[in-house]
């Protein structure tokens, strides 16, 4: 997973312009004609979304937008890379305005079974596997 961090100015809900728009997109159409993107998206500012905690039983929630925009994330790519050099060598072709700073996060996503080896047994597998069919449904 690559994550695009927050700043001041996107959690103060700056849009992107009409270039910024198309060479995203372009980035967008070179991952998925390599066949490495799984999935793209982009997030509104904080204002429009809330933090929820679960603490022993109890349920704090509290509204946006929240004051540390470095620590928010703007949008993420879904890919599948072979490796984490090939994943942050797709982070560095990112479009970025010269203007700007951007900063990107690369994660890999748990592979359960693979990961957690220890204590994720077959029967978890087998409800994940259909709760991915199920999501693929829903698409």
């Amino acid at each position: 997973m690559i994550i695009i961090k927050s700043d001041e100015e996107t959690d103060a809900g700056r849009v992107p312009s009409e270039a910024e728009f198309a060479a995203m997109a372009q980035f967008n159409q070179e991952m998925a004609d390599a066949g490495i993107l799984l999935g793209a998206e982009g997030l509104l500012d904080s204002g429009k979304g809330a933090r929820v905690k679960l603490t022993g039983g109890k349920t704090t929630i509290t509204d946006g937008p929240f004051t540390e925009s470095k620590e928010l994330v703007a949008g993420f790519w879904m890919i599948k890379a072979d490796s984490l050099e090939e994943a942050i060598d797709w982070a560095g072709r990112v479009p970025s305005p010269p203007d700007i700073e951007t900063n990107l996060e690369v994660r890999q996503v748990v592979e359960a079974s693979a990961d957690y080896a220890e204590t994720y047994t077959d029967e978890l597998g087998e409800g994940e596997d259909r709760l991915r069919e199920q999501i693929a449904d829903n698409r």
